[in-house]
Formats: structure tokens, C-alpha cells, sequence
């Protein structure tokens, strides 16, 4: 499905009869999906509104894939994708990027670890802590933050889904 989705945008966004590449690539347990085109003109995510039947497919990649991104090449770009492929584990770069953001967040506001607390329920307040101040971002820039509350759950959910 992600290389289909992959291909797609470069029918659509670079043009039909484009030639395009694509490379897998085996990483331990990942498996590394690039599609090269030879536009320079880079993917954003957006946000469509309900009833536009486009502009959903990054999202789509961002939720199944472990990781994912775009690059420019001498010829053009790449937008790649990584799935786990190991049986036994389930190798997620995106629990480990939140350990770690909670980890620094963590220290820039307390110094060091509180004692007296598990290290989860430490990083649980942490987390609380960054998600209120990613709210009060989003709202002093002029964005609602229960949409973006809505959003990052049917984000979560849909990988929740794939998994």
C-alpha cells in the first residue's frame, strides 16, 4: 500500500508518464522503501478538509511507516519510508524519539529526575508537561488546540491500527 501511495504522488504531482525509481533496502528490521523522481519540488503534509478526496497520502505514510521523509538528489528527490519487518519485534523509532524528547524535556525543566518516582511515572509527567506546552504554542500562533488534539489522535490511531 505505501508503495502504491508513493507512486501515486508522483503521478499526480509530478505527471503522468514520469519515469520514477524505486529502491528497497533491507536495514536489520526495517525495510526501507524510496521512490526518486526527478521533480525537485518537495511533499508537505496538509490538512484536507473532510470532504476533499486528496491530500491524505503523507498522512497515511507517516502513520504506517516506523519513519519517513523526502530528499533531494542530483536528479531530483527521494521520498522514502521505513516498515518493520522483523517478526519477533517490532522495531518503533518513534518510541524511542519520545523517550528521548521527554528525557531532554525532562531535564530543561527539573535539572534532573525527581526522586522518589519511577522513572515512567517521571517521564509520564514529563510528557504531560510538554503536550500543555505544545497547546499553548498552538493556540498563541493562532491554532485550535483541541483540532490539533483531534488530529494527533486519529494520527495515533490509524499507526495504532497498522500495527
Amino acid at each position: 500500500m505505501l508503495v502504491t501511495e508513493l507512486a501515486t504522488n508522483v503521478v499526480k504531482h509530478v505527471g503522468e508518464g514520469t519515469s520514477a525509481t524505486l529502491i528497497l533496502e533491507w536495514r536489520g528490521e526495517l525495510l526501507r522503501l524510496e521512490v526518486h523522481d526527478k521533480s525537485r519540488s518537495m511533499p508537505s503534509l496538509r490538512a484536507p478538509s473532510c470532504d476533499e478526496e486528496c491530500g491524505r497520502g503523507l498522512h497515511l505514510l507517516a502513520a504506517m511507516a516506523v519513519d519517513w521523509g523526502t530528499m533531494l538528489t542530483a536528479a531530483g528527490k527521494a521520498v522514502w519510508c521505513e516498515i518493520p519487518i522483523g517478526v519477533g519485534r517490532q522495531a518503533c523509532r518513534r518510541i524511542e524519539r519520545a523517550v528521548e524528547a521527554l528525557e531532554r524535556y525532562e531535564q530543561f525543566n527539573n535539572g534532573v529526575a525527581p526522586r522518589g518516582r519511577s522513572r515512567d511515572t517521571s517521564l509520564e509527567e514529563a510528557a504531560i508537561e510538554l503536550i500543555a506546552d505544545l497547546l499553548h504554542w498552538t493556540t498563541a500562533r493562532g491554532h485550535d488546540p483541541d483540532s490539533i488534539l483531534d488530529r494527533a489522535q486519529m494520527h495515533y490511531e490509524a499507526e495504532a491500527d497498522a500495527a
